[in-house]
């Protein structure tokens, strides 16, 4: 009989310990990635969408480039910046039409395509004469990985000055 009871004394004794919920251990290593984790988190849910310095889409923005041509003043000169096929989407094949009046330049030309609050790598657009103040090129406007929309092209006359054309473009 007492080895019975003692059998049942390992039987209650095993039973008794699986009730209990089991202890997790995490190792001291894993305490910082997942705090780091958990304050990212808290971060993006507590804090506004941050954007990048001076990207105020409302002040920076100068030229609706989805509606048609836009033109900026270069010192006592007009420059005209006009992207087709409309509506400008990242990722396409542009051609790039820009005017000047005034004076014929005797340098051509170029733009250089950026964000204008992020280097985005050397993009430039070769643009060669069409005739009476009229130049043009193709490229291509990447896509951003953060999402951002809003893009520069600053036309570069050699003789009189860079101008800079801001506008939104779709992905």
């Amino acid at each position: 009989m007492h080895l019975i009871t003692g059998r049942s004394r390992s039987i209650q004794h095993s039973a008794k310990h699986s009730l209990r919920p089991r202890r997790v251990y995490v190792s001291r290593r894993c305490y910082m990635p997942l705090g780091c984790i958990a304050l990212v988190l808290l971060l993006q849910i507590v804090l506004p969408p941050l954007s990048f310095a001076g990207e105020d889409k409302k002040g920076i923005i100068n030229c609706d480039i989805q509606k048609g041509a836009c033109t900026q003043s270069l010192g006592s000169r007009s420059v005209t910046l006009e992207i087709l096929p409309r509506p400008v989407e990242a990722m396409q094949d542009l051609t790039f039409i820009v005017s000047v009046d005034g004076e014929a330049v005797a340098r051509t030309p170029s733009i250089r395509l950026n964000m204008p609050a992020m280097e985005m790598g050397k993009n430039l657009v070769t643009l060669t004469p069409t005739g009476s103040g009229g130049y043009a090129g193709k490229g291509v406007i990447v896509r951003c990985r953060s999402g951002r929309r809003t893009w520069k092209a600053t036309v570069d006359f050699p003789e009189i000055g860079k101008v800079d054309f801001i506008f939104d473009v779709i992905y």
